[in-house]
């Protein structure tokens, strides 16, 4: 098909700012051949993206490099098709991981949740990277606040992590639900006091996590703000606005 059969849409030079799916222009009734191939490209990345495992190895041997205290657990799905059939297994922390957590020394402050989700190639890429930036932003003591792996785990599984190992606050990296432009988006969930069954109006998020979309910077920007804003007002969630965007964006060191 040649360019000149296309009938280009108005809104053409909108495309150089989004990588939404709009001014795909027309061919009589239908899309341009080049767009319906890109739309089945997208479709099966997002596919591979749900079903994908996490390299839990890898990642916490990355984490462990980078001077981080790892610890791994899983949640009550068994497998991927139950973690996809059953989200409330999901969102429960096994109970033999739960009695390992109590035997660990507690959380000095906070947890960190990374969980597969449904996108465990946006852990994989933009967890570290991320929290590494955050690391740079927030004091604490980062050489005892534990980073927990869950495998086949929901936001929720947070809350038991964190109520096991005593943190007053709690941070949940997880892969969120992928699109067909975003295959590798990480969100993130904060919430103060956290206990199981902690409702979700208790929580606080940042999505879209990836250079693409939020970058780094800017999202460990936000980050820290919330998670200081937590822990000094102590509360989370519709209670506690976002007003990052009124405080300056600190440089990471070099």
């Amino acid at each position: 098909m040649t360019n000149d059969l296309i009938q280009h849409n108005p809104w053409d030079e909108l495309r150089a700012h989004t990588s939404a799916r709009i001014a795909l222009g027309r061919v009589g009734c239908s899309l341009p051949t080049t767009e319906v191939l890109k739309f089945g490209l997208a479709h099966a990345q997002a596919r591979d993206a749900v079903h994908r495992p996490l390299d839990f190895d890898e990642l916490q041997a990355q984490l462990q490099n980078a001077g981080f205290r790892s610890l791994k657990v899983r949640s009550n799905a068994e497998d991927r098709q139950s973690y996809l059939l059953r989200p409330d297994h999901g969102r429960q922390l096994h109970e033999a991981c739960r009695q390992q957590l109590l035997q660990e020394a507690p959380a000095p402050e906070l947890v960190i949740v990374l969980a597969d989700g449904l996108s465990a190639i946006a852990v994989q890429r933009h967890a570290l990277p991320l929290l590494q930036a955050f690391q740079a932003h927030f004091d604490t003591d980062w050489a005892n606040t534990p980073v927990v792996l869950a495998e086949q785990g929901r936001v929720a599984i947070g809350d038991g992590i964190a109520e096991a190992l005593r943190a007053r606050l709690v941070i949940v990296m997880i892969g969120e639900r992928p699109g067909l432009t975003s295959p590798d988006s990480l969100g993130l969930y904060l919430t103060y006091a956290p206990r199981i069954g902690c409702p979700d109006s208790a929580r606080n998020c940042i999505s879209n996590v990836r250079p693409k979309g939020l970058p780094y910077a800017l999202a460990a920007h936000k980050l820290d703000y919330l998670a200081r804003q937590a822990l000094r007002l102590q509360l989370s969630g519709v209670s506690l606005k976002d007003d990052s965007n009124l405080q300056p964006v600190r440089e990471l060191p070099a």
